[in-house]
Protein backbone atom coordinates (compact mmCIF):
# COMPACT_ATOMS: atom_id res chain seq x y z
CA UNK A 1 0.00 0.00 0.00
CA UNK A 2 2.82 2.35 -0.93
CA UNK A 3 1.63 5.87 -1.78
CA UNK A 4 5.10 7.30 -2.35
CA UNK A 5 4.64 9.99 -5.02
CA UNK A 6 8.03 9.09 -6.48
CA UNK A 7 6.35 6.30 -8.41
CA UNK A 8 3.95 8.79 -10.00
CA UNK A 9 6.60 11.34 -10.98
CA UNK A 10 6.28 10.88 -14.79
CA UNK A 11 2.56 11.68 -14.56
CA UNK A 12 3.10 14.55 -12.12
CA UNK A 13 5.87 16.00 -14.30
CA UNK A 14 3.62 15.76 -17.38
CA UNK A 15 0.80 17.61 -15.61
CA UNK A 16 3.17 20.31 -14.35
CA UNK A 17 4.64 20.70 -17.83
CA UNK A 18 1.17 21.38 -19.23
CA UNK A 19 0.58 24.05 -16.55
CA UNK A 20 4.00 25.59 -17.24
CA UNK A 21 3.36 25.85 -20.99
CA UNK A 22 -0.07 27.34 -20.28
CA UNK A 23 1.42 30.05 -18.05
CA UNK A 24 4.33 30.82 -20.36
CA UNK A 25 1.93 31.12 -23.27
CA UNK A 26 0.17 33.99 -21.51
CA UNK A 27 3.42 35.98 -21.58
CA UNK A 28 4.39 35.20 -25.18
CA UNK A 29 3.05 37.28 -28.10
CA UNK A 30 0.29 35.48 -29.99
CA UNK A 31 2.24 35.29 -33.24
CA UNK A 32 5.06 33.38 -31.49
CA UNK A 33 3.04 30.95 -29.40
CA UNK A 34 3.41 28.15 -31.93
CA UNK A 35 7.08 27.98 -30.88
CA UNK A 36 5.94 26.70 -27.48
CA UNK A 37 5.66 23.34 -29.23
CA UNK A 38 9.45 23.09 -29.22
CA UNK A 39 9.56 23.88 -25.48
CA UNK A 40 6.89 21.28 -24.83
CA UNK A 41 8.72 18.69 -26.94
CA UNK A 42 11.94 19.25 -24.97
CA UNK A 43 10.05 18.84 -21.69
CA UNK A 44 8.45 15.60 -22.86
CA UNK A 45 11.84 14.28 -24.01
CA UNK A 46 13.21 14.99 -20.52
CA UNK A 47 10.32 13.02 -18.97
CA UNK A 48 10.95 10.21 -21.46
CA UNK A 49 14.61 9.96 -20.45
CA UNK A 50 13.68 10.17 -16.75
CA UNK A 51 11.19 7.29 -17.12
CA UNK A 52 13.92 4.75 -17.89
CA UNK A 53 14.78 4.54 -14.20
CA UNK A 54 11.42 2.85 -13.53
CA UNK A 55 12.35 -0.31 -15.42
CA UNK A 56 12.76 -3.24 -13.05
CA UNK A 57 10.53 -1.97 -10.23
CA UNK A 58 7.52 -4.16 -11.12
CA UNK A 59 5.32 -3.27 -8.18
CA UNK A 60 1.80 -2.02 -7.50
CA UNK A 61 1.37 1.10 -5.39
CA UNK A 62 -1.33 3.49 -4.16
CA UNK A 63 -3.50 0.81 -2.58
CA UNK A 64 -3.11 -1.57 -5.54
CA UNK A 65 -4.56 0.94 -7.99
CA UNK A 66 -1.37 1.91 -9.84
CA UNK A 67 1.08 -0.51 -11.45
CA UNK A 68 4.70 0.55 -11.90
CA UNK A 69 5.84 -2.38 -14.01
CA UNK A 70 7.91 -2.72 -17.17
CA UNK A 71 4.76 -3.16 -19.27
CA UNK A 72 3.39 0.20 -18.11
CA UNK A 73 6.76 1.94 -18.47
CA UNK A 74 7.20 0.68 -22.04
CA UNK A 75 3.80 1.97 -23.12
CA UNK A 76 4.26 5.29 -21.30
CA UNK A 77 7.46 5.80 -23.25
CA UNK A 78 5.61 4.92 -26.45
CA UNK A 79 2.98 7.60 -25.65
CA UNK A 80 5.68 10.15 -24.86
CA UNK A 81 7.45 9.43 -28.14
CA UNK A 82 4.16 9.80 -30.02
CA UNK A 83 3.39 13.08 -28.24
CA UNK A 84 6.84 14.53 -28.97
CA UNK A 85 6.58 13.69 -32.67
CA UNK A 86 3.00 14.98 -32.96
CA UNK A 87 3.81 18.24 -31.16
CA UNK A 88 6.86 18.85 -33.33
CA UNK A 89 4.96 18.28 -36.55
CA UNK A 90 1.98 20.39 -35.44
CA UNK A 91 3.81 23.68 -34.84
CA UNK A 92 2.85 24.86 -38.33
CA UNK A 93 -0.77 23.94 -37.63
CA UNK A 94 -0.84 26.01 -34.42
CA UNK A 95 0.79 28.90 -36.30
CA UNK A 96 -1.91 28.65 -38.95
CA UNK A 97 -4.56 28.71 -36.20
CA UNK A 98 -3.29 32.15 -35.08
CA UNK A 99 -1.31 30.84 -32.14
CA UNK A 100 -4.11 28.97 -30.38
CA UNK A 101 -1.62 27.11 -28.22
CA UNK A 102 -4.40 25.56 -26.14
CA UNK A 103 -4.03 22.74 -28.65
CA UNK A 104 -0.74 21.81 -26.95
CA UNK A 105 -2.30 21.83 -23.49
CA UNK A 106 -5.22 19.58 -24.42
CA UNK A 107 -2.81 17.23 -26.20
CA UNK A 108 -0.76 16.88 -23.02
CA UNK A 109 -3.93 16.20 -21.00
CA UNK A 110 -4.77 13.39 -23.45
CA UNK A 111 -1.21 12.12 -23.01
CA UNK A 112 -1.64 12.18 -19.22
CA UNK A 113 -4.77 10.06 -19.55
CA UNK A 114 -2.86 7.54 -21.68
CA UNK A 115 -0.02 7.32 -19.17
CA UNK A 116 -2.38 6.63 -16.27
CA UNK A 117 -4.22 4.08 -18.45
CA UNK A 118 -1.01 2.11 -18.96
CA UNK A 119 -0.50 1.89 -15.17
CA UNK A 120 -4.13 1.46 -14.15
CA UNK A 121 -4.35 -1.61 -11.90
CA UNK A 122 -7.86 -0.80 -10.74
CA UNK A 123 -11.08 -0.57 -12.76
CA UNK A 124 -12.05 2.87 -11.40
CA UNK A 125 -8.60 4.32 -12.09
CA UNK A 126 -8.75 2.79 -15.53
CA UNK A 127 -12.13 4.32 -16.36
CA UNK A 128 -11.20 7.80 -15.10
CA UNK A 129 -8.00 7.73 -17.17
CA UNK A 130 -9.89 6.50 -20.23
CA UNK A 131 -12.39 9.34 -19.96
CA UNK A 132 -9.62 11.90 -19.42
CA UNK A 133 -8.11 10.79 -22.70
CA UNK A 134 -11.44 10.51 -24.53
CA UNK A 135 -12.80 13.92 -23.47
CA UNK A 136 -9.57 15.55 -24.60
CA UNK A 137 -9.97 13.99 -28.03
CA UNK A 138 -13.63 15.06 -28.22
CA UNK A 139 -12.42 18.64 -27.90
CA UNK A 140 -9.47 18.22 -30.24
CA UNK A 141 -11.52 16.51 -32.98
CA UNK A 142 -13.65 19.64 -33.34
CA UNK A 143 -10.76 22.06 -32.82
CA UNK A 144 -10.89 23.56 -36.30
CA UNK A 145 -13.66 26.00 -37.15
CA UNK A 146 -14.77 24.36 -40.40
CA UNK A 147 -17.82 22.15 -40.92
CA UNK A 148 -15.91 18.87 -41.34
CA UNK A 149 -14.09 19.29 -38.05
CA UNK A 150 -17.30 20.15 -36.20
CA UNK A 151 -19.01 17.11 -37.72
CA UNK A 152 -16.08 14.89 -36.75
CA UNK A 153 -16.14 16.20 -33.19
CA UNK A 154 -19.88 15.60 -32.78
CA UNK A 155 -19.74 12.10 -34.28
CA UNK A 156 -16.82 11.13 -32.08
CA UNK A 157 -18.49 12.61 -28.99
CA UNK A 158 -21.81 10.77 -29.48
CA UNK A 159 -20.36 7.40 -30.42
CA UNK A 160 -17.55 7.73 -27.89
CA UNK A 161 -20.02 8.43 -25.09
CA UNK A 162 -22.02 5.34 -26.04
CA UNK A 163 -18.89 3.17 -26.09
CA UNK A 164 -17.80 4.54 -22.71
CA UNK A 165 -21.21 3.70 -21.25
CA UNK A 166 -21.02 0.17 -22.64
CA UNK A 167 -17.50 -0.25 -21.26
CA UNK A 168 -18.51 1.07 -17.83
CA UNK A 169 -21.48 -1.30 -17.69
CA UNK A 170 -19.14 -4.18 -18.51
CA UNK A 171 -16.85 -3.15 -15.66
CA UNK A 172 -19.82 -2.95 -13.30
CA UNK A 173 -20.86 -6.50 -14.17
CA UNK A 174 -17.34 -7.77 -13.52
CA UNK A 175 -17.30 -5.93 -10.18
CA UNK A 176 -20.73 -7.27 -9.29
CA UNK A 177 -19.60 -10.87 -9.80
CA UNK A 178 -16.17 -10.57 -8.19
CA UNK A 179 -16.64 -7.90 -5.52
CA UNK A 180 -13.38 -6.12 -6.34
CA UNK A 181 -12.16 -3.47 -8.76
CA UNK A 182 -8.47 -4.41 -8.47
CA UNK A 183 -7.46 -6.12 -11.72
CA UNK A 184 -4.97 -8.54 -10.12
CA UNK A 185 -7.56 -9.66 -7.56
CA UNK A 186 -10.29 -10.32 -10.11
CA UNK A 187 -8.50 -13.43 -11.43
CA UNK A 188 -8.52 -15.00 -7.95
CA UNK A 189 -12.18 -14.14 -7.43
CA UNK A 190 -13.08 -15.69 -10.79
CA UNK A 191 -11.34 -18.93 -9.77
CA UNK A 192 -13.44 -19.03 -6.60
CA UNK A 193 -16.70 -18.99 -8.56
CA UNK A 194 -18.31 -22.41 -8.38
CA UNK A 195 -19.79 -22.26 -11.88
CA UNK A 196 -19.58 -20.40 -15.15
CA UNK A 197 -21.07 -16.91 -14.71
CA UNK A 198 -23.28 -15.62 -17.59
CA UNK A 199 -23.12 -12.13 -16.06
CA UNK A 200 -19.33 -12.21 -16.12
CA UNK A 201 -19.33 -13.32 -19.76
CA UNK A 202 -21.75 -10.50 -20.60
CA UNK A 203 -19.47 -8.05 -18.79
CA UNK A 204 -16.53 -9.37 -20.80
CA UNK A 205 -18.46 -8.83 -24.05
CA UNK A 206 -19.31 -5.26 -23.05
CA UNK A 207 -15.67 -4.53 -22.20
CA UNK A 208 -14.57 -5.88 -25.59
CA UNK A 209 -17.21 -3.77 -27.33
CA UNK A 210 -16.25 -0.59 -25.45
CA UNK A 211 -12.53 -0.97 -26.12
CA UNK A 212 -13.19 -2.29 -29.63
CA UNK A 213 -14.64 1.13 -30.44
CA UNK A 214 -11.53 2.93 -29.20
CA UNK A 215 -9.27 0.56 -31.17
CA UNK A 216 -11.46 0.69 -34.33
CA UNK A 217 -12.01 -3.04 -34.56
CA UNK A 218 -14.68 -4.30 -36.95
CA UNK A 219 -17.66 -3.90 -36.37
CA UNK A 220 -17.02 -0.92 -34.06
CA UNK A 221 -15.15 1.14 -36.66
CA UNK A 222 -18.07 3.23 -37.98
CA UNK A 223 -16.63 6.50 -36.65
CA UNK A 224 -13.08 6.05 -37.88
CA UNK A 225 -13.09 7.22 -41.55
CA UNK A 226 -15.21 10.33 -40.96
CA UNK A 227 -13.35 11.41 -37.81
CA UNK A 228 -9.93 10.75 -39.34
CA UNK A 229 -10.86 12.81 -42.39
CA UNK A 230 -12.65 15.65 -40.61
CA UNK A 231 -10.48 16.16 -37.54
CA UNK A 232 -7.34 18.32 -37.75
CA UNK A 233 -4.49 16.14 -39.03
CA UNK A 234 -2.35 16.50 -35.84
CA UNK A 235 -5.36 15.27 -33.84
CA UNK A 236 -5.93 12.39 -36.25
CA UNK A 237 -2.28 11.45 -35.87
CA UNK A 238 -2.36 11.30 -32.07
CA UNK A 239 -5.79 9.63 -32.05
CA UNK A 240 -4.62 6.94 -34.47
CA UNK A 241 -1.44 6.21 -32.51
CA UNK A 242 -1.39 7.03 -28.80
CA UNK A 243 -5.08 6.42 -28.15
CA UNK A 244 -5.05 3.04 -29.88
CA UNK A 245 -1.85 1.89 -28.20
CA UNK A 246 -3.26 2.86 -24.78
CA UNK A 247 -6.39 0.79 -25.35
CA UNK A 248 -4.33 -2.19 -26.53
CA UNK A 249 -2.40 -1.99 -23.26
CA UNK A 250 -5.65 -1.85 -21.25
CA UNK A 251 -7.19 -4.74 -23.18
CA UNK A 252 -4.09 -6.89 -22.66
CA UNK A 253 -4.07 -6.18 -18.92
CA UNK A 254 -7.78 -6.96 -18.49
CA UNK A 255 -7.89 -10.13 -20.60
CA UNK A 256 -4.53 -11.61 -19.63
CA UNK A 257 -4.33 -10.57 -15.98
CA UNK A 258 -7.94 -10.32 -14.80
CA UNK A 259 -9.77 -12.85 -16.98
CA UNK A 260 -7.33 -15.53 -18.21
CA UNK A 261 -9.62 -18.28 -16.83
CA UNK A 262 -12.29 -17.18 -19.30
CA UNK A 263 -9.87 -17.29 -22.24
CA UNK A 264 -11.80 -20.14 -23.85
CA UNK A 265 -14.75 -17.75 -24.11
CA UNK A 266 -12.97 -14.68 -25.42
CA UNK A 267 -10.14 -16.14 -27.54
CA UNK A 268 -12.30 -17.17 -30.49
CA UNK A 269 -14.21 -13.88 -30.41
CA UNK A 270 -10.99 -11.86 -30.41
CA UNK A 271 -9.63 -14.01 -33.27
CA UNK A 272 -12.79 -13.37 -35.34
CA UNK A 273 -12.61 -9.62 -34.65
CA UNK A 274 -8.95 -9.62 -35.67
CA UNK A 275 -9.67 -11.50 -38.90
CA UNK A 276 -12.62 -9.25 -39.83
CA UNK A 277 -10.58 -6.12 -39.10
CA UNK A 278 -7.69 -7.30 -41.25
CA UNK A 279 -9.92 -8.31 -44.14
CA UNK A 280 -12.44 -5.46 -44.23
CA UNK A 281 -9.94 -2.75 -43.27
CA UNK A 282 -7.52 -3.62 -46.06
CA UNK A 283 -10.15 -4.33 -48.72
CA UNK A 284 -12.13 -1.12 -48.13
CA UNK A 285 -8.89 0.91 -48.18
CA UNK A 286 -8.34 -0.02 -51.84
CA UNK A 287 -10.98 2.25 -53.50
CA UNK A 288 -10.33 5.28 -51.25
CA UNK A 289 -9.33 8.49 -53.03
CA UNK A 290 -8.74 10.57 -49.89
CA UNK A 291 -5.42 9.69 -48.26
CA UNK A 292 -6.70 10.26 -44.69
CA UNK A 293 -9.62 7.90 -45.28
CA UNK A 294 -7.25 5.38 -46.82
CA UNK A 295 -5.02 5.55 -43.75
CA UNK A 296 -8.13 5.26 -41.55
CA UNK A 297 -9.09 1.93 -43.10
CA UNK A 298 -5.44 0.89 -43.05
CA UNK A 299 -5.40 1.56 -39.29
CA UNK A 300 -8.42 -0.73 -38.89
CA UNK A 301 -6.43 -3.49 -40.57
CA UNK A 302 -3.41 -2.71 -38.39
CA UNK A 303 -5.59 -3.03 -35.27
CA UNK A 304 -6.45 -6.54 -36.43
CA UNK A 305 -2.76 -7.43 -36.63
CA UNK A 306 -1.86 -5.98 -33.23
CA UNK A 307 -4.66 -7.63 -31.27
CA UNK A 308 -3.48 -11.09 -32.38
CA UNK A 309 -0.66 -10.79 -29.83
CA UNK A 310 -3.22 -11.22 -27.02
CA UNK A 311 -4.32 -14.58 -28.44
CA UNK A 312 -0.97 -16.19 -27.66
CA UNK A 313 -1.70 -16.02 -23.90
CA UNK A 314 2.02 -15.89 -23.16
CA UNK A 315 4.99 -13.57 -22.81
CA UNK A 316 5.90 -13.88 -26.50
CA UNK A 317 2.48 -12.59 -27.52
CA UNK A 318 2.64 -9.54 -25.23
CA UNK A 319 6.19 -8.88 -26.40
CA UNK A 320 5.03 -8.96 -30.03
CA UNK A 321 2.05 -6.71 -29.24
CA UNK A 322 4.32 -4.20 -27.49
CA UNK A 323 6.95 -4.19 -30.25
CA UNK A 324 4.48 -3.86 -33.10
CA UNK A 325 2.55 -1.13 -31.26
CA UNK A 326 5.72 0.98 -31.29
CA UNK A 327 6.36 0.22 -34.96
CA UNK A 328 2.76 1.06 -35.84
CA UNK A 329 3.00 4.37 -33.97
CA UNK A 330 6.20 5.37 -35.78
CA UNK A 331 4.88 4.34 -39.22
CA UNK A 332 1.55 6.10 -38.76
CA UNK A 333 3.08 9.31 -37.45
CA UNK A 334 5.50 9.37 -40.39
CA UNK A 335 2.64 9.00 -42.88
CA UNK A 336 0.40 11.58 -41.23
CA UNK A 337 3.29 14.06 -40.84
CA UNK A 338 3.66 14.02 -44.62
CA UNK A 339 -0.10 14.40 -45.06
CA UNK A 340 -0.12 17.26 -42.54
CA UNK A 341 2.69 19.14 -44.27
CA UNK A 342 1.31 18.58 -47.76
CA UNK A 343 -2.22 19.58 -46.79
CA UNK A 344 -1.05 22.75 -45.02
CA UNK A 345 0.54 24.01 -48.24
CA UNK A 346 -1.81 22.66 -50.89
CA UNK A 347 -5.11 22.43 -49.02
CA UNK A 348 -5.74 18.94 -50.41
CA UNK A 349 -5.89 15.42 -48.98
CA UNK A 350 -6.72 13.76 -52.29
CA UNK A 351 -4.30 11.08 -53.46
CA UNK A 352 -4.35 12.38 -57.05
CA UNK A 353 -2.92 15.70 -55.87
CA UNK A 354 0.21 13.92 -54.63
CA UNK A 355 1.21 13.63 -58.29
CA UNK A 356 4.91 14.31 -58.71
CA UNK A 357 5.59 14.79 -55.00
CA UNK A 358 8.92 13.04 -55.55
CA UNK A 359 9.94 16.04 -57.67
CA UNK A 360 8.41 18.69 -55.42
CA UNK A 361 9.76 17.17 -52.17
CA UNK A 362 11.90 14.03 -52.56
CA UNK A 363 12.31 13.79 -48.77
CA UNK A 364 8.56 13.70 -48.07
CA UNK A 365 7.95 11.19 -50.85
CA UNK A 366 10.67 8.90 -49.49
CA UNK A 367 9.35 9.06 -45.91
CA UNK A 368 5.75 8.36 -46.99
CA UNK A 369 6.89 5.40 -49.09
CA UNK A 370 8.99 3.93 -46.27
CA UNK A 371 6.21 4.36 -43.69
CA UNK A 372 3.59 2.66 -45.88
CA UNK A 373 5.89 -0.20 -46.85
CA UNK A 374 6.67 -0.70 -43.16
CA UNK A 375 2.94 -0.95 -42.41
CA UNK A 376 2.67 -3.49 -45.22
CA UNK A 377 5.42 -5.57 -43.60
CA UNK A 378 8.02 -5.32 -46.35
CA UNK A 379 11.60 -6.23 -45.29
CA UNK A 380 13.99 -4.87 -44.19
CA UNK A 381 11.74 -2.33 -42.48
CA UNK A 382 10.59 -2.47 -38.85
CA UNK A 383 7.05 -3.46 -39.80
CA UNK A 384 8.34 -6.77 -41.18
CA UNK A 385 10.02 -7.62 -37.87
CA UNK A 386 6.90 -6.64 -35.92
CA UNK A 387 4.57 -8.82 -37.99
CA UNK A 388 7.07 -11.68 -37.82
CA UNK A 389 6.94 -11.51 -34.00
CA UNK A 390 3.13 -11.38 -34.00
CA UNK A 391 2.61 -14.29 -36.39
CA UNK A 392 5.29 -16.38 -34.73
CA UNK A 393 3.63 -15.93 -31.32
CA UNK A 394 0.24 -17.29 -32.45
CA UNK A 395 1.11 -19.88 -35.07
CA UNK A 396 2.07 -22.40 -32.38
CA UNK A 397 -1.20 -21.73 -30.54
CA UNK A 398 -3.37 -23.16 -33.31
CA UNK A 399 -4.02 -19.94 -35.21
CA UNK A 400 -2.38 -20.84 -38.50
CA UNK A 401 -5.58 -19.79 -40.30
CA UNK A 402 -5.30 -16.31 -38.79
CA UNK A 403 -1.64 -16.07 -39.81
CA UNK A 404 -2.59 -16.98 -43.39
CA UNK A 405 -5.27 -14.27 -43.41
CA UNK A 406 -2.73 -11.79 -42.05
CA UNK A 407 -0.18 -12.65 -44.73
CA UNK A 408 -2.72 -12.41 -47.55
CA UNK A 409 -4.05 -9.08 -46.30
CA UNK A 410 -0.50 -7.76 -45.95
CA UNK A 411 0.09 -8.55 -49.61
CA UNK A 412 -3.17 -6.84 -50.55
CA UNK A 413 -2.20 -3.76 -48.55
CA UNK A 414 0.93 -3.44 -50.67
CA UNK A 415 -1.34 -2.67 -53.63
CA UNK A 416 -3.01 0.42 -52.22
CA UNK A 417 0.16 1.64 -50.54
CA UNK A 418 2.10 1.38 -53.81
CA UNK A 419 -0.75 3.16 -55.60
CA UNK A 420 0.17 6.27 -53.62
CA UNK A 421 3.85 5.71 -54.37
CA UNK A 422 3.07 5.38 -58.07
CA UNK A 423 1.28 8.74 -58.04
CA UNK A 424 4.21 10.39 -56.26
CA UNK A 425 6.94 8.99 -58.48
CA UNK A 426 5.39 8.20 -61.87
CA UNK A 427 2.79 10.92 -62.45
CA UNK A 428 3.82 14.39 -63.58
CA UNK A 429 3.06 17.16 -61.09
CA UNK A 430 0.35 19.66 -61.99
CA UNK A 431 2.13 22.24 -59.85
CA UNK A 432 5.93 22.20 -59.91
CA UNK A 433 6.36 24.53 -56.93
CA UNK A 434 8.49 22.81 -54.23
CA UNK A 435 6.75 21.76 -51.02
CA UNK A 436 8.74 23.16 -48.13
CA UNK A 437 8.98 21.23 -44.88
CA UNK A 438 8.97 23.26 -41.61
CA UNK A 439 11.65 22.49 -39.02
CA UNK A 440 9.35 20.63 -36.62
CA UNK A 441 7.87 18.43 -39.33
CA UNK A 442 11.35 17.83 -40.75
CA UNK A 443 12.56 16.53 -37.37
CA UNK A 444 9.52 14.25 -37.09
CA UNK A 445 9.95 12.87 -40.60
CA UNK A 446 13.67 12.27 -40.19
CA UNK A 447 13.39 10.58 -36.78
CA UNK A 448 10.53 8.28 -37.80
CA UNK A 449 12.19 7.30 -41.08
CA UNK A 450 15.48 6.58 -39.30
CA UNK A 451 13.73 4.49 -36.63
CA UNK A 452 11.84 2.40 -39.20
CA UNK A 453 15.05 1.69 -41.08
CA UNK A 454 17.23 0.98 -38.05
CA UNK A 455 14.70 -1.17 -36.15
CA UNK A 456 14.15 -3.23 -39.28
CA UNK A 457 17.84 -4.18 -39.36
CA UNK A 458 18.76 -3.93 -35.69
CA UNK A 459 15.68 -4.49 -33.53
CA UNK A 460 17.47 -5.84 -30.46
CA UNK A 461 17.23 -2.76 -28.16
CA UNK A 462 13.48 -2.31 -28.69
CA UNK A 463 12.92 -6.05 -28.71
CA UNK A 464 14.65 -6.30 -25.33
CA UNK A 465 12.43 -3.58 -23.82
CA UNK A 466 9.31 -5.18 -25.34
CA UNK A 467 10.34 -8.55 -23.87
CA UNK A 468 10.72 -6.92 -20.46
CA UNK A 469 7.21 -5.52 -20.86
CA UNK A 470 5.83 -8.94 -21.78
CA UNK A 471 7.60 -10.64 -18.88
CA UNK A 472 6.24 -8.05 -16.43
CA UNK A 473 2.62 -8.57 -17.50
CA UNK A 474 2.86 -12.37 -17.67
CA UNK A 475 5.76 -13.42 -15.39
Amino acid sequence: MDINLTYLMPEIATALLAVLVLLVGLLVPKEKRHALGYVLALGLIAILVFSFQYYGLNKTVAFNTFAVDDFAVFFKQLFLIAAVLVVLSSTMYVKKMNGNYEFYIITVVALLGMMVLASAADMLTLYIALETMAISFYILAGYKTDQKSAEAGIKYLILGAVSSAVFLYGLSLVYGMTGTTVIAEIAGKVQDLSALSPALILGLLFILAGLGFKISLIPFQMWTPDVYEGAPTPVTTFLATGSKAACFAVLARILLVALPDYSTHWQFLVAVLAALSMIIGNLVAIPQTNIKRMLAYSSIGQAGYIITGILALNTAGVTALSFYSLVYVLSTIAAFAVVMTFSAQTGSDEIKDYAGLAQRSPFMAAVLTISMLSMAGIPPLAGFVGKLYLFKSIVTQGYLWLVIIGLVMSMISVYYYLRVTKVMYMVKPLDKEPVTVPLGAKCTLFLTMLALLVFGVYAQPISMLANMAGSALLP
